[in-house]
């Protein structure tokens, strides 16, 4: 996958018009970037404790170690395209919604789905 197509695919939209719960679209904007931070976080701490619980209950690795790691260069560029995906994840509604001004003229899906629902 190159760098543009994981991109591309981390700032993928669901079909339809963006929900919005708050009355301040700008806290509505904070709250979906920190839920998807606090999503991923999550999810991650998880992974972490369980890989560093199943290593050391195997004497795979010391403690200390895992904070002693060096990563090389392959690795280095792997956490660096990672980090660009999960940038764009998290900031996914400020790119939706640049998309949006950029294209305001262009019909959702919800609203195609009612047009045709008319017809």
């Amino acid at each position: 996958m190159s760098f543009n197509d994981a991109l591309s695919e981390a700032g993928a939209k669901p079909a339809g018009k963006r929900p919005w719960f708050l009355d301040n679209r700008e806290a509505e904007r904070v709250l979906a970037i920190t839920m998807a931070v606090a999503q991923e976080l999550a999810v991650a701490r998880q992974r972490v404790d369980t890989l560093e619980r199943l290593l050391a209950a195997k004497g795979v690795i010391e403690p200390g170690e895992i904070d002693a790691f060096r990563p090389d260069g392959d690795a280095m560029t792997e956490r660096a395209m990672w980090n660009q995906e999960y940038i764009a994840r998290i900031l996914r509604i400020v790119q939706q919604e640049n998309e949006a001004s950029v294209m305001p003229d262009e019909a959702t899906s919800g609203e195609l789905v009612e047009e045709l629902a008319v017809t």
